[in-house]
């Protein structure tokens, strides 16, 4: 399947097909654009995009495609029975996913997840545990990376909780980037 942001450049004019709900940049709060509003693409990578509307700044699930009159990508998930090592490699793969909307890598690649864990509570629940940094202590892109993943991971239906902790020690560099994030934004 090709992804439908493929054709989608930077810039572009699209309206809104149907009010939607998005994520505020950079507060990460869900908030509903109305139908017929007409936003302005800022970024569109990985799975979602981030849409510029009345000077704000907002990001779309690929799941919700369709308000931009795109195909939508399917919700991402794990069939009932998977196991412990299967729904770790798809939280991994949903982080893959997650952009900051200001730099065009995605944040593993960027080096800012510094450890993911999946806990099994004495109930049952799975609870995923992520810590993370940002690339610097006054980013506020924090929010809405938090809750990109945080939707993007409880797609499983084995995961009940996801807890995301920013910290900045040890602090971010360039040097936790992988090889492939420093050719992309050409950091050699």
């Amino acid at each position: 399947m090709s992804n439908p942001l493929d054709g989608v450049s930077k810039g572009q004019q699209m309206p809104l097909q149907r009010a939607v709900e998005a994520i505020s940049i950079p507060f990460g709060k869900p908030v509903v654009l109305e139908e017929d509003a007409v936003v302005q693409v800022m970024q569109a990578m990985g799975s979602s995009v981030s849409v510029l509307l009345e000077g704000r700044l907002y990001l779309i699930e690929g799941y919700k495609l369709d308000a931009l009159g795109l195909d939508s990508l399917p919700r991402p998930t794990l069939h009932e029975d998977a196991t412990d090592d299967e729904i770790e490699a798809f939280i991994w793969k949903q982080l893959h996913t997650c952009f900051d909307p200001e730099i065009p890598v995605d944040i593993v690649e960027l080096g800012l997840v510094y450890g993911c864990r999946l806990d099994t509570l004495i109930s049952g629940e799975r609870v995923v545990n992520i810590r993370m940094t940002l690339t610097a202590p006054g980013c506020g892109m924090g929010e809405v990376i938090a809750e990109d993943a945080r939707h993007k991971i409880l797609g499983a239906p084995q995961i009940s909780k996801v807890n995301i902790e920013i910290v900045f020690s040890p602090p971010w560099s360039r040097d936790m980037m992988s090889e492939e994030a420093r050719l992309e934004l050409g950091m050699f």
